[in-house]
């Protein structure tokens, strides 16, 4: 019997799903799922033993076992390190195979394929998370979705996401990021999915891609994954994009900016209480109100809106689920704090294009009021990280920024293209967060604007939670 969220898994069905060995305890028995983490393990589920950069996943089988697991998949290459007769003493069933991360990877395509579900992917070097929100806010409108905890995108979180499917979901929406080549292909092969869309490409995860071109291939890998009948929707916008768009050969859908997008906006005004567009579909067009700053959030709308017009989403439909979006924590969310202070948290991650972005909101919000950036430091980027942190020194330097902030190990890169394009060296601080959160404190003044952005390892958050304790957020502002 296929497994589904009422139908427990069969012995049977974890090896017709990994082709996994069994070693130890009864064929006869069923499981409610999986789960990856033995801290938060329930005993009617099976633990995959996952390997890390970290953690070890078998070093915490008894673990699992005292909390009452009765199931555990392991790697093969493990089993002359462990204790089966322990394991059998204990009554744990346990499947060998070649690769856990495989094997999770196997048993998420397994429910998937057997279940009635149809899947939308969605990758892209940046507003992924954003775009994928909305789209569910779109989708959940006439149907029941399915979408990920936080940000599951990788080779874990979309295994983890698709176990979740229950009877009645009728669409995933899924989030694919990836950080080297073949990462987006193995995503593809286990989600399959329907309906894919790649919002654009830029300098994110250079480190294990090398190039433009690299993050242009591997972003490609989700069009292998659509059948002839499915439907790709692209960034009209991104000549990168459209690159890989022209080797498409199932149906496609455009939006953007541009004359030739079917789905598209103009009349933009960008304005302290969001962004205002008029929208035009095949169906018609509508005046839109996202209630969140930033241009670029536009191009997000836009990806929605085509996704919501390949699901026959009305087009009302569309335009209220976009209108009721609020953005995902940490994503250019404006704080209003004590004396009119303007907080823009946009801790979430960081990449060149999405800090430029990010820069361009404060000056576009900020108006003639001061304008003060709080930047981190941008993560994977590989041997052009000095360079890309200096290109973006010279890019705050010339939005005119009023003060600039700096923290992490490309700082001295940052101030250098800061100081080229033109904020005094007065204006400019490097240093720890907190020696920034104390500096920054004395400095901040009434009706200024402040942009607080970086990789989400550098932890950036903590300065915002930082200056909200010491000048008092405004719960509701008018």
């Amino acid at each position: 019997m296929s497994p589904t969220a009422t139908t427990p898994w069969s012995l049977a069905d974890i090896i017709d799903a990994t082709g996994g060995v069994v070693h130890t305890g009864s064929r006869n028995i069923l499981f409610e799922g999986f789960n990856t983490d033995s801290r938060h393990i329930r005993p009617e589920q099976c633990f995959v033993c996952l390997k890390g950069d970290t953690h070890d996943g078998h070093q915490y089988i008894q673990a699992a076992v005292r909390q009452g697991v009765r199931g555990v998949i392991i790697d093969q290459a493990f089993l002359g390190q462990m204790s089966l007769e322990s394991l059998d003493a204990a009554g744990v069933t346990s499947v060998a195979v070649k690769d856990t991360l495989s094997a999770l990877g196997d048993l998420a395509a397994f429910r998937r394929q057997r279940s009635g579900l149809s899947v939308m992917a969605l990758t892209g070097s940046n507003g992924k998370t954003t775009t994928r929100s909305m789209i569910t806010g779109v989708a959940s409108r006439r149907f029941n979705v399915l979408s990920p905890f936080g940000n599951y995108n990788n080779l874990v979180g979309v295994p983890l996401t698709l176990l979740r499917i229950e009877p009645d979901h009728e669409w995933a929406i899924l989030e694919l990021g990836m950080n080297c080549p073949g990462e987006i292909r193995r995503l593809g092969q286990i989600c399959s999915p329907d309906i894919g869309l790649i919002t654009n490409i830029g300098p994110a995860h250079l480190e294990g891609l090398g190039s433009l071109e690299g993050i242009m291939e591997a972003k490609g890998e989700l069009i292998e994954a659509i059948a002839s009948t499915g439907i790709m929707i692209f960034n009209a916008d991104d000549p990168m994009v459209m690159r890989l768009a022209k080797r498409t050969v199932c149906q496609t859908l455009l939006f953007g900016l541009t004359a030739e997008a079917e789905i598209r906006a103009s009349s933009l005004e960008n304005t302290a209480r969001g962004i205002f567009f008029q929208m035009r579909v095949p169906e018609g067009e509508r005046r839109i109100h996202l209630q969140i700053p930033g241009a670029f959030n536009v191009s997000n709308a836009l990806a929605a809106a085509a996704a919501g017009v390949c699901l026959g989403i009305p087009l009302d439909d569309i335009q209220m689920a976009l209108q009721s979006f609020t953005p995902v924590h940490g994503r250019l969310n404006v704080l209003e704090m004590r004396e009119n202070i303007h907080l823009i948290d946009d801790t979430y991650n960081a990449n060149p294009a999405s800090v430029k972005a990010a820069i361009g909101t404060l000056e576009k919000l900020s108006g003639d009021r001061r304008s003060i950036a709080v930047l981190g430091d941008m993560l994977e980027l590989g041997n052009a990280a000095a360079e890309l942190h200096t290109d973006i020194g010279r890019y705050a330097g010339r939005s005119k920024l009023d003060k600039l902030f700096i923290t992490g190990q490309f700082a001295a890169a940052v101030e250098l293209g800061a100081l080229e394009g033109g904020i005094p060296p007065a204006d400019i601080f490097c240093g720890s967060k907190e020696e920034i959160v104390d500096r920054l404190d004395r400095a901040i003044e009434s009706n200024d604007w402040i942009l607080v952005k970086g990789s989400r390892g550098m932890r950036m958050e903590t300065v915002v939670q930082a200056l909200t304790v010491k000048h008092g957020k405004v719960e509701n502002p008018s």
